[in-house]
Protein backbone atom coordinates (compact mmCIF):
# COMPACT_ATOMS: atom_id res chain seq x y z
CA UNK A 1 0.00 0.00 0.00
CA UNK A 2 1.44 3.36 -1.01
CA UNK A 3 2.03 6.05 1.68
CA UNK A 4 -0.86 8.26 0.54
CA UNK A 5 -3.41 5.46 0.81
CA UNK A 6 -1.93 4.34 4.12
CA UNK A 7 -2.26 7.89 5.47
CA UNK A 8 -5.84 8.12 4.26
CA UNK A 9 -6.72 4.81 5.90
CA UNK A 10 -5.15 5.98 9.17
CA UNK A 11 -7.20 9.18 9.10
CA UNK A 12 -10.40 7.19 8.52
CA UNK A 13 -9.54 4.91 11.44
CA UNK A 14 -8.95 7.92 13.70
CA UNK A 15 -12.27 9.51 12.71
CA UNK A 16 -14.06 6.19 13.28
CA UNK A 17 -12.44 5.83 16.70
CA UNK A 18 -13.42 9.37 17.67
CA UNK A 19 -16.98 8.76 16.47
CA UNK A 20 -17.38 5.51 18.38
CA UNK A 21 -15.89 7.04 21.54
CA UNK A 22 -18.28 10.01 21.25
CA UNK A 23 -21.36 7.81 20.98
CA UNK A 24 -20.32 5.49 23.84
CA UNK A 25 -19.48 8.39 26.14
CA UNK A 26 -22.54 10.42 25.13
CA UNK A 27 -24.93 7.62 26.05
CA UNK A 28 -23.55 7.46 29.59
CA UNK A 29 -23.60 11.25 29.96
CA UNK A 30 -27.23 11.30 28.81
CA UNK A 31 -28.36 9.14 31.72
CA UNK A 32 -26.52 11.40 34.18
CA UNK A 33 -27.92 14.59 32.68
CA UNK A 34 -31.49 13.43 32.09
CA UNK A 35 -32.11 13.00 35.83
CA UNK A 36 -30.90 16.54 36.47
CA UNK A 37 -33.01 17.81 33.58
CA UNK A 38 -36.09 16.03 34.91
CA UNK A 39 -35.71 17.51 38.40
CA UNK A 40 -35.13 21.02 37.10
CA UNK A 41 -37.81 20.84 34.40
CA UNK A 42 -40.59 19.83 36.81
CA UNK A 43 -39.49 21.10 40.21
CA UNK A 44 -37.51 24.20 39.10
CA UNK A 45 -34.70 23.16 41.46
CA UNK A 46 -31.05 22.94 40.41
CA UNK A 47 -29.83 19.98 42.41
CA UNK A 48 -26.20 20.74 43.29
CA UNK A 49 -26.01 17.42 45.15
CA UNK A 50 -26.67 15.46 41.95
CA UNK A 51 -23.03 14.42 41.61
CA UNK A 52 -22.85 13.16 45.17
CA UNK A 53 -25.69 10.72 44.57
CA UNK A 54 -23.71 9.45 41.57
CA UNK A 55 -20.69 9.08 43.86
CA UNK A 56 -22.80 7.02 46.27
CA UNK A 57 -23.91 4.84 43.36
CA UNK A 58 -20.25 4.24 42.52
CA UNK A 59 -19.54 3.23 46.12
CA UNK A 60 -22.50 0.85 46.16
CA UNK A 61 -21.07 -0.87 43.07
CA UNK A 62 -17.56 -0.87 44.55
CA UNK A 63 -18.53 -2.45 47.87
CA UNK A 64 -20.82 -4.97 46.19
CA UNK A 65 -17.90 -6.04 44.01
CA UNK A 66 -15.33 -5.98 46.83
CA UNK A 67 -17.42 -7.86 49.39
CA UNK A 68 -19.45 -10.25 47.24
CA UNK A 69 -17.75 -10.09 43.80
CA UNK A 70 -20.99 -8.88 42.23
CA UNK A 71 -20.65 -7.41 38.77
CA UNK A 72 -21.48 -3.66 38.82
CA UNK A 73 -24.00 -4.12 36.03
CA UNK A 74 -25.92 -6.73 38.03
CA UNK A 75 -25.87 -4.33 40.98
CA UNK A 76 -28.20 -2.13 38.90
CA UNK A 77 -31.10 -4.38 39.93
CA UNK A 78 -30.44 -3.24 43.49
CA UNK A 79 -29.17 0.31 42.97
CA UNK A 80 -32.13 1.55 40.92
CA UNK A 81 -34.81 0.76 43.56
CA UNK A 82 -32.35 1.67 46.35
CA UNK A 83 -31.69 5.14 44.96
CA UNK A 84 -35.35 5.60 44.11
CA UNK A 85 -36.02 5.14 47.82
CA UNK A 86 -33.12 7.41 48.77
CA UNK A 87 -34.43 10.11 46.44
CA UNK A 88 -37.93 9.76 47.83
CA UNK A 89 -36.65 10.02 51.41
CA UNK A 90 -34.39 12.98 50.56
CA UNK A 91 -37.33 14.86 49.10
CA UNK A 92 -39.50 14.22 52.15
CA UNK A 93 -36.80 15.14 54.68
CA UNK A 94 -34.96 17.93 52.84
CA UNK A 95 -36.45 19.18 49.59
CA UNK A 96 -40.13 19.43 50.52
CA UNK A 97 -39.42 22.29 52.90
CA UNK A 98 -37.66 24.39 50.26
CA UNK A 99 -39.55 23.48 47.09
CA UNK A 100 -41.52 26.76 47.19
CA UNK A 101 -38.74 28.83 48.73
CA UNK A 102 -36.53 31.28 46.84
CA UNK A 103 -33.83 30.00 44.48
CA UNK A 104 -31.16 31.17 46.91
CA UNK A 105 -32.58 28.96 49.66
CA UNK A 106 -32.80 26.01 47.27
CA UNK A 107 -29.20 26.51 46.13
CA UNK A 108 -27.85 26.73 49.67
CA UNK A 109 -29.85 23.65 50.67
CA UNK A 110 -28.59 21.46 47.83
CA UNK A 111 -25.02 22.75 48.18
CA UNK A 112 -25.20 21.93 51.91
CA UNK A 113 -26.53 18.48 51.10
CA UNK A 114 -23.69 18.02 48.61
CA UNK A 115 -21.06 18.99 51.19
CA UNK A 116 -22.64 16.75 53.82
CA UNK A 117 -22.67 13.70 51.53
CA UNK A 118 -19.05 14.28 50.48
CA UNK A 119 -17.90 14.47 54.08
CA UNK A 120 -19.93 11.45 55.16
CA UNK A 121 -18.27 9.45 52.36
CA UNK A 122 -14.87 10.80 53.42
CA UNK A 123 -15.40 9.78 57.06
CA UNK A 124 -16.78 6.35 56.21
CA UNK A 125 -14.46 5.34 53.38
CA UNK A 126 -11.48 7.78 53.54
CA UNK A 127 -10.21 9.74 50.55
CA UNK A 128 -8.44 6.80 48.90
CA UNK A 129 -9.01 6.20 45.21
CA UNK A 130 -10.63 2.81 44.69
CA UNK A 131 -11.24 0.87 41.50
CA UNK A 132 -13.68 -1.76 40.28
CA UNK A 133 -12.15 -4.21 37.81
CA UNK A 134 -14.62 -6.90 36.72
CA UNK A 135 -13.61 -9.34 33.99
CA UNK A 136 -15.12 -7.32 31.15
CA UNK A 137 -13.05 -4.22 31.98
CA UNK A 138 -10.00 -5.92 30.42
CA UNK A 139 -11.77 -7.13 27.26
CA UNK A 140 -10.97 -5.03 24.19
CA UNK A 141 -13.20 -5.22 21.11
CA UNK A 142 -11.73 -4.30 17.72
CA UNK A 143 -14.06 -3.53 14.80
CA UNK A 144 -13.00 -1.93 11.50
CA UNK A 145 -9.94 -0.21 12.89
CA UNK A 146 -11.60 0.93 16.12
CA UNK A 147 -10.91 -0.39 19.60
CA UNK A 148 -13.11 -0.01 22.65
CA UNK A 149 -13.58 -1.60 26.03
CA UNK A 150 -16.40 -4.10 26.58
CA UNK A 151 -17.36 -2.27 29.79
CA UNK A 152 -17.91 0.90 27.76
CA UNK A 153 -20.20 -0.91 25.34
CA UNK A 154 -22.28 -2.53 28.08
CA UNK A 155 -22.52 0.74 30.03
CA UNK A 156 -23.59 2.60 26.88
CA UNK A 157 -26.24 0.00 25.98
CA UNK A 158 -27.74 -0.03 29.48
CA UNK A 159 -27.61 3.77 29.82
CA UNK A 160 -29.28 4.25 26.44
CA UNK A 161 -31.95 1.69 27.29
CA UNK A 162 -32.74 3.32 30.65
CA UNK A 163 -32.84 6.79 29.06
CA UNK A 164 -35.24 5.65 26.35
CA UNK A 165 -37.46 3.93 28.93
CA UNK A 166 -37.62 7.15 30.93
CA UNK A 167 -38.40 9.16 27.80
CA UNK A 168 -41.21 6.73 26.86
CA UNK A 169 -42.55 6.88 30.42
CA UNK A 170 -42.70 10.68 30.31
CA UNK A 171 -44.17 10.76 26.82
CA UNK A 172 -46.79 8.04 26.77
CA UNK A 173 -47.92 7.16 30.29
CA UNK A 174 -50.62 8.91 32.27
CA UNK A 175 -48.22 9.61 35.14
CA UNK A 176 -45.71 11.08 32.70
CA UNK A 177 -48.37 13.38 31.23
CA UNK A 178 -49.34 14.50 34.75
CA UNK A 179 -45.70 15.27 35.48
CA UNK A 180 -45.36 17.28 32.26
CA UNK A 181 -48.57 19.14 33.03
CA UNK A 182 -47.24 20.07 36.46
CA UNK A 183 -44.02 21.31 34.84
CA UNK A 184 -45.93 23.50 32.39
CA UNK A 185 -48.34 25.10 34.87
CA UNK A 186 -48.25 24.21 38.56
CA UNK A 187 -51.39 26.22 39.42
CA UNK A 188 -53.48 24.82 36.57
CA UNK A 189 -52.44 21.27 37.48
CA UNK A 190 -53.48 21.89 41.09
CA UNK A 191 -56.88 23.21 39.97
CA UNK A 192 -57.35 20.06 37.88
CA UNK A 193 -56.91 17.93 41.00
CA UNK A 194 -53.25 16.93 40.54
CA UNK A 195 -51.39 16.24 43.79
CA UNK A 196 -48.29 18.28 42.92
CA UNK A 197 -46.45 17.23 46.07
CA UNK A 198 -46.80 13.61 44.99
CA UNK A 199 -45.54 14.57 41.53
CA UNK A 200 -42.49 16.27 43.06
CA UNK A 201 -41.76 13.23 45.24
CA UNK A 202 -41.89 10.94 42.24
CA UNK A 203 -39.83 13.32 40.10
CA UNK A 204 -37.02 13.64 42.61
CA UNK A 205 -37.00 9.89 43.26
CA UNK A 206 -36.77 9.08 39.53
CA UNK A 207 -34.03 11.67 39.01
CA UNK A 208 -31.93 10.22 41.83
CA UNK A 209 -32.59 6.67 40.62
CA UNK A 210 -31.20 7.66 37.20
CA UNK A 211 -28.01 9.09 38.63
CA UNK A 212 -27.62 6.18 41.05
CA UNK A 213 -27.82 3.79 38.10
CA UNK A 214 -25.28 5.94 36.25
CA UNK A 215 -22.93 5.63 39.23
CA UNK A 216 -22.99 1.85 38.96
CA UNK A 217 -22.44 2.03 35.20
CA UNK A 218 -19.37 4.28 35.38
CA UNK A 219 -17.74 2.49 38.35
CA UNK A 220 -15.67 0.13 36.15
CA UNK A 221 -14.53 3.10 34.03
CA UNK A 222 -13.55 5.71 36.63
CA UNK A 223 -11.92 5.72 40.07
CA UNK A 224 -14.23 5.88 43.09
CA UNK A 225 -13.53 8.55 45.74
CA UNK A 226 -15.63 10.99 47.83
CA UNK A 227 -15.48 13.91 45.35
CA UNK A 228 -15.82 11.78 42.20
CA UNK A 229 -19.24 13.26 41.51
CA UNK A 230 -17.94 16.78 40.94
CA UNK A 231 -16.52 16.09 37.49
CA UNK A 232 -19.78 14.52 36.38
CA UNK A 233 -22.16 17.09 37.83
CA UNK A 234 -20.26 19.97 36.22
CA UNK A 235 -20.52 18.14 32.92
CA UNK A 236 -24.24 17.51 33.52
CA UNK A 237 -24.83 21.25 34.02
CA UNK A 238 -23.16 21.93 30.67
CA UNK A 239 -25.35 19.30 28.99
CA UNK A 240 -28.56 20.65 30.53
CA UNK A 241 -27.81 24.22 29.42
CA UNK A 242 -26.76 23.13 25.93
CA UNK A 243 -29.88 21.04 25.43
CA UNK A 244 -32.27 23.68 26.73
CA UNK A 245 -33.29 23.92 30.36
CA UNK A 246 -35.81 21.21 31.22
CA UNK A 247 -35.76 19.60 27.74
CA UNK A 248 -35.09 15.85 27.91
CA UNK A 249 -34.54 15.38 24.17
CA UNK A 250 -32.21 18.38 24.20
CA UNK A 251 -30.32 16.81 27.10
CA UNK A 252 -29.73 13.66 25.06
CA UNK A 253 -28.47 15.66 22.09
CA UNK A 254 -26.43 17.91 24.37
CA UNK A 255 -24.77 14.81 25.84
CA UNK A 256 -23.54 13.78 22.41
CA UNK A 257 -22.23 17.30 21.71
CA UNK A 258 -20.35 17.48 25.02
CA UNK A 259 -18.96 13.98 24.48
CA UNK A 260 -17.80 14.96 20.97
CA UNK A 261 -16.14 18.14 22.24
CA UNK A 262 -14.45 16.18 25.03
CA UNK A 263 -13.21 13.37 22.78
CA UNK A 264 -12.00 15.63 19.97
CA UNK A 265 -10.48 18.13 22.39
CA UNK A 266 -8.64 15.35 24.22
CA UNK A 267 -7.30 13.98 20.94
CA UNK A 268 -6.01 17.26 19.54
CA UNK A 269 -5.05 19.19 22.70
CA UNK A 270 -4.59 16.50 25.36
CA UNK A 271 -6.77 15.13 28.16
CA UNK A 272 -5.96 18.07 30.43
CA UNK A 273 -7.77 20.41 28.03
CA UNK A 274 -11.01 18.49 27.63
CA UNK A 275 -12.88 20.43 30.34
CA UNK A 276 -11.59 23.73 28.97
CA UNK A 277 -13.03 22.82 25.57
CA UNK A 278 -16.57 22.10 26.68
CA UNK A 279 -16.64 24.98 29.18
CA UNK A 280 -15.75 27.37 26.35
CA UNK A 281 -18.75 25.96 24.48
CA UNK A 282 -20.83 26.31 27.66
CA UNK A 283 -19.95 30.01 28.05
CA UNK A 284 -20.57 30.68 24.35
CA UNK A 285 -24.07 29.17 24.57
CA UNK A 286 -24.88 31.19 27.70
CA UNK A 287 -23.77 34.39 25.94
CA UNK A 288 -25.34 33.89 22.52
CA UNK A 289 -28.26 31.49 23.16
CA UNK A 290 -29.27 31.32 26.84
CA UNK A 291 -32.24 29.05 26.06
CA UNK A 292 -29.85 26.35 24.83
CA UNK A 293 -28.99 25.05 21.40
CA UNK A 294 -32.27 23.14 21.03
CA UNK A 295 -34.60 25.23 23.20
CA UNK A 296 -36.84 28.10 22.19
CA UNK A 297 -36.74 31.48 23.84
CA UNK A 298 -38.66 31.21 27.09
CA UNK A 299 -38.66 27.40 26.93
CA UNK A 300 -36.98 27.27 30.31
CA UNK A 301 -40.27 28.45 31.86
CA UNK A 302 -42.29 25.62 30.30
CA UNK A 303 -40.53 22.54 31.60
CA UNK A 304 -40.14 19.15 30.02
Amino acid sequence: MDPARRLGRAQIDVLAQLGVSTVLLGGIYALIAVGLTLIFGIMRVVNFAHGEFLMLGMYVAFWAYSLWTLDPYFVLFVSIPLFFGIGYLTYVLVMRGVIHASHNVQIFTTVGLSTALQNVALVLWTGDFRTVRPWHSSVVIRVFGTAFNLSQVVAFAIALGLTLVLFAFMKWTHTGRVMRATAQDHDAATLMGVDTDKVYRLTFAIGIACVGAAGALVSPLYAVYPTAGLQFVLLAYVVVVLGGLGDMVGAMLGSLIVAAVEVVGSYFFGVAWKEVCYFILFIAVLVFRPAGLFGQRGAETLGV
